[in-house]
């Protein structure tokens, strides 16, 4: 049987990484046709840490091809980086600079292969790439890991950025964004809008993706069907919903401390049904010991079950590099706090967060709202307290309480390098409001109804199954 080949550039970042070699793993899965070529970029930051942890993790099991249908090739570093002073401006315009210095050793690579390529995939923030596949005659492919709301707000940016040719101002007015039913708050977009080289960077990629032969996005029809109904831009390829794409067996994600996964476990199930707040933010989810301190006096106070995932923010020298488990957590936590709380509260450092959130115990989660762990508190039916921290995840975050009434509020505009705190009576209140409030009901309701559908959309005849095969249809069908 004749093979088709595909071609995949993902960013560095775990929480891309790990959805993009999740679809690689169903595609193939789903059409025997298929084989996968994965280019893998070095991190230009290079980190460590004490837990193996490390973005991307040099061991990480996702670099472990499973099949051999999948190639896994390391590019080097390119010749010509971009000078880490960019940084300073702006880490988006840095990193855009950096992965478009990867384009000769990308086409390089797709030539040395000496076999057709039927299509280059390539991440949101790879578009550099689609050069590439333009010189080649390659048709090329985003492969967009967060939602079809902010996908919508990038093609917004770039509007702006053609049309007024100016940034967003923090102190505008709500405005109107294609994918989003309400009018958005400024306060919620991403810290890029209101910095002249993130945004410019950003409307790059949007305008792209109008040269892309498609859009693969990690969401499913049902959950956003506003944003695939108002979409009214000429130019946008056709949009090919997918999800939820999760990696539910955390297979591609770093390992925990086995011995403390085996002791939460076992917490977990002496703890009653629908009862324990999961506190988990990401790969890169940390706080200042302030913050730390707030957050231990508002569940303390809140007198709710509570399991915290605890992680130690890197140097100020090296912070691009991922958090780290505490040695001790007791060197942060207000004094006594862990014996005030033994039995009804626990504190941990990295878990797999799917592990957790799949336990019968665990009745709400209070996120980072990356979209990876929004998916899978969806698919678990776990409702959500909103805590975003960097990137899109204050609009994740304001689409999951304003527009799917699927989580509590929180806040929605907290971006972690301000520097300011969320107060523990804050914290208390949004906890108590998610597990025993008088909306609690309603948002639990509303997440069932949800989570039901992101599974219905999987099988054959769902709406992301469907989309799934419209994909490989067109991908086979272009090449000819």
């Amino acid at each position: 049987m004749p093979t088709a080949e595909l071609v995949f550039v993902p960013t560095s970042g775990v929480g891309h990484l790990v959805s993009t070699i999740k679809f690689i793993t169903q595609f193939l899965n789903r059409d025997p046709r298929f084989t996968a070529t994965i280019l893998v970029f070095k991190y230009p930051f290079a980190p460590t840490t004490t837990d193996g942890i490390s973005d991307p993790p040099p061991s990480n099991p996702a670099f472990t091809p499973t099949t051999p249908r999948i190639r896994i090739i390391h590019l080097p570093l390119p010749s010509d980086p971009p000078s880490p002073k960019i940084l300073s401006k702006s880490f988006e315009h840095y990193y855009s600079l950096y992965i478009a210095s990867y384009k000769t050793l990308v086409k390089n690579a797709i030539i040395d292969l000496a076999v057709p390529v039927v299509g280059l995939v390539v991440d949101l923030f790879c578009t550099p790439m689609i050069d590439v596949g333009n010189e080649l005659g390659i048709n090329t492919y985003v492969f967009f890991t967060s939602c079809a709301g902010f996908l919508g707000s990038m093609f917004h940016l770039e509007t702006r950025d053609r049309c007024v040719g100016v940034e967003f101002d923090k102190s505008g007015a709500d405005m109107i964004i294609p994918g989003y039913a309400n009018p958005v708050p400024t306060s919620v977009l991403p810290r890029y809008s209101f910095n002249r080289y993130g945004f410019e960077s950003m409307a790059i990629h949007a305008r792209k993706f109008k040269e892309a032969k498609g859009i693969i996005v990690n969401t499913f029809a049902e959950l956003e069907p506003y944003a695939f109904s108002s979409s009214s831009e000429d130019g946008i390829p056709p949009i090919y919903p997918v999800g939820p794409v999760l990696d539910l067996e955390s297979v591609n994600r770093p390992t925990p401390n086995e011995n403390q996964s085996s002791e939460i476990r076992v917490w977990l199930d002496n703890q009653p049904p629908s009862s324990v707040v999961f506190l988990c933010f990401g790969s890169r989810g940390c706080f200042s010991q302030p913050q730390v301190v707030e957050i231990a006096n508002g569940l303390e106070s809140s007198g709710v079950r509570f399991l915290w995932s605890l992680r130690r923010p890197p140097p100020p020298h090296k912070k691009f590099e991922s958090p780290s488990d505490y040695a001790d957590p007791d060197d942060v936590l207000p004094e006594g706090f862990q014996e005030r709380v033994k039995g009804k509260g626990k504190v941990c450092g990295w878990v797999r967060q799917v592990d957790v959130l799949a336990h019968k115990a665990i009745g709400g989660f209070v996120s980072h709202c990356g979209w990876n762990s929004v998916l899978e508190s969806i698919w678990y039916a776990v409702p959500l307290v909103t805590w975003p921290q960097y990137a899109e995840q204050q609009l994740n975050a304001f689409k999951l309480v304003r527009e799917l009434g699927i989580a509590v509020e929180l806040t929605m505009d907290y971006h972690r390098e301000a520097e300011s705190l969320v107060t523990a009576d804050k914290i208390e209140r949004a906890v108590h409001r998610l597990m025993d409030g008088d909306e609690a009901g309603e948002v639990r309701k509303r997440m069932e109804e949800i989570s039901k559908k992101s599974r219905e959309a999987l099988v054959p005849g769902g709406s992301s199954y469907t989309s799934f095969g419209n994909l490989i249809d067109d991908m086979l069908a272009s090449s000819v």
